[in-house]
C-alpha cells in the first residue's frame, strides 16, 4: 500500500478518521439528510457537514451520486498520497471498486418524481449513468487518466473488500503495475432507512444514537447505517520501489467464501467464516499464530457478531486469546459495500501506529461470548501489531478476510 484515502463519518480525511477511530468517537447522531421521524431507526452515522461544492464544480457534482462522490474524494486522497500523478504508466494502473447498493439516492429520487408528475415518463439523463455502481470506477479512472482494469465488484457488504482482494490478484497476475481500490456507500435514504428497518435489521436505540453500536454487546439490537469511502493504492513492490514511493504496509493474502445458508442470516455454525478465515491464511502463507488484530465485520446484530466469534475461536484455538480483536462499526456505523475499504484503511494504521482501534459503547458482557477474549473494549490499546485481518461478510452469505503486513524492506 502506497496510498490511503477516506472520507467518513468520523472525518472527512484518512487524519481525522484515525485520531477519532483512536480516541474511540461514536459518528452516529440524528439524521439530517431527510425528515426520519416516521421511521423507526431516527439515527445513522452520517459525513458530517459535507458540501460537494466544496470538491466538485457545481455541474460536476450534480452529475454524481453521492457514493461516487465519496469515491472520488476518498481515491483523489490516496492517489495525491502515493504521488501516483507523476511519471506513471496510466495504461498500467487500475481502477478496481466496490459498492453494495450503488446511486441508491439517485433511483430513488427519480422514482419519487416520476410518482409526483402527470404519468409522462420525464427522467434525468443523468438517471442512468448517477445511479450504476460502476460509475464510481469510472469517474476515477477518467478524472485521472488510468486506463487499466477497471470495474466494480458488488457483493453486499463485502463488496469493497472483494475489490481489494481482486486488485492485489491483478497485480500478482502482472495485468497492471498499480490499483486504485476500495468503496463507497451512501445509503442513508429514506429507501435505504425503510428498508433495513423492514429486515429488523437496523437499531433502534433512538434516544441513544451515540451508543447504538454496540457489537458484542448483550443487548446489541442492530447495526447503525454508515456512509463514506475508503481507498487504497496497491502497488507491486518492484514498481513502488523504482519510483521511491513510501510503503505503508503489505498485503499478503485474501481469502472468499460463501455461507451458502440464507440470502441474509449468517449461518449460525460460522463454518462459511472459518472457511474464509482459513483462505486468507492459506494464500498468505501464515499461521494463526501470526496473527496480531483482527477488525472483525463485528455490525452489532445479534446473531452475525456471536457466529464471527465462535469462527473465530475455531480457526485460532488458543492462538485467539492472544489477539485483539475490534469492531471500528461501533464507531464509524456500517458502510455496507464501503465497509471493506475504511476497515481496510484502519487496519493498515493500527499496524503503522501500534495502536488498535476500540470496540466502543460496551457496557453489559453477553454471557453466550467468550470474556477471555480481548475484543478491546472502549479504550485503544497499543500493542505492536505485525499481521491485521480485516474480516467482511455480506447478505447472500458473501464472506471475504484480507490480511495485511508490517512492511519490511
Amino acid at each position: 500500500m502506497t496510498g490511503l484515502g477516506a472520507i467518513t463519518p468520523l472525518g472527512k480525511n484518512v487524519a481525522e478518521y484515525w485520531d477519532a477511530l483512536s480516541r474511540g468517537v461514536s459518528g452516529a447522531a440524528p439524521i439530517t439528510r431527510f425528515d426520519a421521524s416516521k421511521f423507526k431507526t431516527r439515527f445513522a452515522c452520517e459525513v458530517k457537514n459535507y458540501n460537494p461544492d466544496d470538491y466538485f464544480p457545481t455541474k460536476e457534482g450534480r452529475k454524481m451520486d453521492l457514493f461516487t462522490q465519496f469515491a472520488v474524494i476518498a481515491s483523489d486522497e490516496a492517489i495525491k498520497d502515493a504521488g501516483l500523478l507523476e511519471g506513471v504508466n496510466k495504461d498500467r494502473v487500475g481502477v478496481i471498486w466496490g459498492s453494495g447498493i450503488g446511486g441508491l439516492k439517485t433511483f430513488q429520487d427519480e422514482c419519487f418524481n416520476f410518482a409526483k408528475g402527470d404519468g409522462t415518463p420525464r427522467y434525468n439523463p443523468f438517471f442512468i449513468p448517477k445511479m450504476i455502481a460502476d460509475s464510481s470506477s469510472g469517474n476515477i479512472s477518467i478524472k485521472n487518466g488510468f486506463r487499466g482494469p477497471n470495474f466494480v465488484t458488488t457483493s453486499a457488504c463485502a463488496s469493497s473488500s472483494d475489490a481489494i482482494v481482486a486488485a492485489y490478484n491483478y497485480i500478482r497476475l502482472g495485468m497492471a503495475d498499480v490499483a486504485v481500490t476500495g468503496g463507497s456507500e451512501a445509503a442513508i435514504t429514506e429507501a435505504g432507512v425503510g428498508g433495513f428497518n423492514a429486515l429488523k435489521a437496523m437499531s433502534e436505540r433512538n434516544d441513544d444514537a451515540e451508543s447504538g453500536s454496540r457489537p458484542y454487546d448483550k443487548d446489541r439490537d442492530g447495526f447503525v447505517l454508515g456512509e463514506g469511502a475508503g481507498a487504497l493504492i496497491l502497488e507491486d513492490y518492484e514498481h513502488a520501489k523504482a519510483r521511491g514511493a513510501k510503503i505503508y504496509a503489505e498485503i499478503i493474502g485474501g481469502g472468499l467464501s460463501s455461507d451458502a445458508y440464507h440470502i441474509t442470516a449468517p449461518d449460525p455454525t460460522g463454518e462459511g467464516v472459518v472457511l474464509v478465515m482459513q483462505n486468507a491464511l492459506r494464500d498468505a502463507g501464515i499461521s494463526p499464530a501470526d496473527v496480531d488484530y483482527i477488525n472483525t465485520h463485528g455490525t452489532s446484530t445479534p446473531l452475525g457478531d456471536g457466529a464471527e466469534i465462535k469462527a473465530i475461536q475455531k480457526v485460532f484455538g488458543e492462538e485467539a486469546y492472544k489477539l485483539n480483536i475490534s469492531s471500528t462499526k461501533s464507531m464509524t456505523g456500517h458502510l455496507l459495500g464501503g465497509a471493506g475499504g475504511i476497515e481496510a484503511v484502519a487496519s493498515i494504521l493500527a499496524i503503522q501506529h501500534g495502536i488498535v482501534p476500540p470496540t466502543i459503547n460496551h457496557f453489559t458482557d453477553d454471557p453466550e461470548l467468550d470474556a477471555r477474549l480481548n475484543f478491546t473494549f472502549n479504550t485503544a490499546q497499543k500493542r505492536e501489531v505485525n499481521v491485521a485481518m480485516s474480516n467482511t461478510f455480506g447478505f447472500g452469505g458473501h464472506n471475504t478476510s484480507v490480511v495485511f503486513r508490517k512492511f519490511q524492506d
